[in-house]
């Protein structure tokens, strides 16, 4: 029998446990296990079993139990959207997302290769001014001149969307329009689907029997805290993208409906304490042509043309970012014990104070985060307007670190393209398809998968690694790192 290590000697925390796992039983397999993550910064941990029985013989096929790991639980990718939160699980995020508008696009994937032969449209949706911001504006040349302030600000200034007087910007406003900008881009759909009857000289019910329009968009955070979105727009045959839209539906009446939807889409919010508000669109929007072929440029600040490839591109790349472009935090700020309430239910039924917030609702204090004072401000207001009765059925005190922003970040119709949901099956069918290739290989008879069935039971434990096991994480994301480099830059020493 063994002596257990003795490595007190050992400073390091990570290397101590490296150590350990490096003298279990099969050190290949913690290593393995960590690989298959592919840098995945916080993995969840779950403990349980999996069993695959064929039903015709009762024979088991496969099985699995997480203790019959050197760790004694199987380690699994977060699935993060959320580049800020795990670049490793973000870039798969893009990668599918890149794939889904790219296939509503081009075809592909269950979709018609001839939706780009249909009339698409790029269009930027933005929100209205709550009071003028530093900004650097530029001639048609892309020549900077003076902002309002009789500054000419560099690129990455500190104080750009931040405002001229900050004593008289509309601070809940501008929350407001961020917390029901979803139910705004909602309301403009329906909208635009009336004005294109409208300008069609049509009735709606009409233009529902013979147009179906399908869309996708993202929304990004300006740099003044206020979301706008970027949609693709597409117009089909009354069957969706398998049949061509009449030949009256072209991108001329789409580009007239948005124009009308903007204008015509409104929600107005009513409040004892700030009054009414109304929510609309600002005035700055932008409806492109989508080209099935070219090699133009797409950037945020010039388009050279807009193709397939290059929309979807830009679509995906903002589909994993949060609220971090406009310098907020990227975590929640309530409370969970009291689900920033400051308070408890006591035995009693009486309201106890929150001992982990003392009473303020908040997991970190607002006035100690580490943002410009504009955001810091845009989180405070939204902290006091989610408190506000009529307005708490928006729970802004849990939405402060997105400045409001209550929406998903990417949504589509459901007949633009395929679903993220079914690219991941086709990953989850092809590692399958792996796997029996490999038990092929090995000489071990086929089996027929129509007469499996699985049966599983899982505990989630925690997420994260082991020290040791960050190491080898911190290993990976190097390798994974360095490959990419070369593979953009070429081998220096080829």
């Amino acid at each position: 029998m063994s002596r257990p290590l003795d490595l007190r000697h050992v400073i390091s925390p990570g290397l101590r446990d490296l150590i350990e796992l490096a003298n279990t039983h099969d050190f290949d397999r913690v290593q393995q296990q960590v690989r298959d993550l592919r840098g995945c910064t916080s993995p969840v941990n779950l403990h349980g079993w999996t069993v695959t029985t064929d039903t015709a013989t009762k024979e088991v096929v496969r099985s699995y139990h997480s203790e019959d790991e050197p760790s004694g639980r199987l380690l699994t990718t977060c699935g993060n959207r959320r580049a800020s939160r795990c670049s490793a699980c973000s870039r798969v995020y893009a990668a599918d997302t890149y794939h889904l508008i790219k296939a509503g696009l081009s075809g592909g994937k269950n979709v018609a290769e001839t939706v780009r032969d249909h009339p698409r449209a790029f269009v930027t949706l933005t929100a209205p001014s709550f009071g003028p911001v530093h900004n650097r504006p530029t001639t048609n040349s892309g020549q900077p001149h003076p902002c309002a302030c009789g500054d000419t600000h560099a690129e990455d200034a500190p104080e750009l969307g931040t405002p001229l007087n900050p004593a008289t910007y509309d601070y809940t406003g501008a929350v407001l329009w961020n917390a029901h900008a979803g139910q705004l881009w909602a309301r403009f759909t329906t909208y635009m689907r009336r004005a294109l009857a409208c300008h069609l000289g049509m009735t709606q019910k009409a233009l529902n029997t013979a147009l179906r329009v399908s869309f996708a968009k993202v929304a990004e955070y300006q740099k003044r805290g206020l979301v706008h979105f970027h949609a693709v727009i597409r117009f089909d045959g009354p069957d969706g993208h398998t049949t061509p839209p009449p030949p009256w539906a072209t991108f001329d009446a789409l580009s007239a409906a948005v124009g009308l939807a903007v204008e015509r889409a409104r929600l107005t919010v009513e409040s004892d304490a700030i009054g009414e508000r109304v929510i609309a669109w600002g005035r700055r929007f932008k409806v492109d042509p989508i080209t099935a072929l070219g090699d133009g440029e797409l950037t945020d600040a010039r388009v050279a043309e807009y193709t397939d490839a290059k929309v979807a591109g830009y679509v995906a790349k903002y589909a994993t970012k949060n609220a971090e472009g406009a310098g907020t935090v990227d975590r929640t700020l309530m409370c969970r014990p009291c689900a920033g309430r400051g308070y408890l239910r006591g035995p009693d039924g009486f309201h106890d104070v929150c001992a982990d917030c003392d009473g303020t609702g908040q997991a970190e204090p607002i006035k100690a985060l580490p943002v410009q004072r504009h955001v810091r401000q845009m989180i405070r207001t939204a902290w006091a307007l989610g408190h506000l009765p009529e307005l708490a059925h928006l729970k802004l005190w849990k939405w402060a670190h997105m400045l409001g922003f209550r929406g998903h970040f990417s949504t589509k119709s459901r007949a633009y393209s395929t679903t993220l949901g079914a690219l991941r099956d086709v990953r989850r069918a092809w590692r399958l398809a792996q796997a029996e290739a490999a038990h092929a290989r090995a000489g071990l008879p086929a089996t027929d998968e129509t007469t499996l069935v699985t049966a599983s039971s899982w505990t989630y434990l925690a997420s994260g690694y082991r020290p040791g096991e960050e190491l080898i994480a911190a290993q990976v994301r190097h390798d994974i790192a360095h490959a990419q480099r070369i593979k953009s830059e070429g081998d220096p020493w080829l």
